[in-house]
């Protein structure tokens, strides 16, 4: 599973790059390789991206649950001991 998260935040990486080139300079990486946007090669590495983004997502969240498990609770004194 640890091998899955790593591809998919590589290939989520890879998307925001395509992406900033896209906004930068108006060229599109993946389309271009493709030979296409429209092309099934090109949609499948778009479907594969996305994908990888949600299941990058789920990293965010588990660096949450575990901060929020080493977290220390602390009390009010219990005024009965005082």
């Amino acid at each position: 599973m640890e091998t899955l998260r790593k591809i998919a935040l590589a290939l989520a990486i890879i998307g925001a790059l395509n992406w900033g080139v896209a906004g930068l300079f108006r060229f599109d990486v993946v389309a271009q390789l493709a030979g296409g946007s429209a092309e099934p090669i090109a949609r499948l590495l778009y479907i594969l991206i996305g994908l990888s983004g949600l299941i990058s997502l789920g990293l965010l969240f588990d660096e949450w649950r575990h901060r929020d498990s080493n977290m220390v609770e602390t009390h009010a004194p219990d005024s009965s001991n005082i």
